[in-house]
């Protein structure tokens, strides 16, 4: 969903709650990968795997010029001849800690295994965020998280994209002055023409 799509979307949204707790989770999401952040981690579930939001986030890190929303996406099976950054087995959950940020993606459920590795990261110092169903497991271990519900009226996948949208604004601090309004057009100016990263 490119830049034109988010907006109309964001319009028809107006005045539900979905506009302002995606922006919300993206500020926490923001705020935990952070310049000084370890990392961001970004893992579904054993049947739900969040490449598309991996891509999203991609293209969000290089249009706004943060770097470290670009996240390494952990999957639950590696197949053979993947790319290295395709490649991230769930053992990288293993190694998490202190500074880094993992990011469950879960409309179905994280499963026993995911939960119990989860509990380890977060042990270990890393921040915990969900993007899922509901599941008060998970949510109980999550620093932060949001809720999309099966029959809800947006589905995960819609949530995922203004989420990713969200995390990507706001990159440079505000200036006064007349000059404002034409920094914000400029900037998306350069956000709907440039080409998108080759990574994903």
């Amino acid at each position: 969903m490119d830049a034109v799509r988010v907006a109309l979307l964001r319009e028809v949204l107006a005045g539900t709650e979905w506009l302002p707790a995606t922006r919300r989770f993206a500020g926490s999401l923001r705020a935990a990968v952070g310049p000084r952040g370890g990392g961001l981690l970004l893992v579904g579930s054993e049947v739900y795997e969040p490449w598309h939001l991996a891509a999203h986030l991609d293209d969000e890190a290089a249009w706004s010029g943060l770097p470290e929303l670009s996240p390494t996406l952990v999957r639950h099976r590696v197949p053979d001849g993947v790319p290295a950054h395709l490649s991230v087995g769930l053992g990288r959950l293993e190694a998490a800690g202190r500074g880094e940020t993992l990011l469950v993606v879960a409309p179905d459920g994280p499963g026993a295994g995911l939960l119990e590795r989860v509990h380890d990261a977060r042990r270990s110092g890393a921040t915990v965020l969900a993007l899922d169903g509901g599941d008060r497991c998970l949510h109980a271990l999550a620093h932060d998280a949001l809720a999309v519900p099966a029959g809800a009226d947006l589905d995960l996948e819609t949530v995922q994209h203004l989420v990713s949208a969200a995390a990507g604004e706001n990159s440079l601090p505000p200036r006064r002055g007349r000059h404002r309004f034409r920094d914000r057009l400029s900037r998306l100016a350069e956000r709907l023409t440039a080409p998108p990263p080759p990574r994903w």
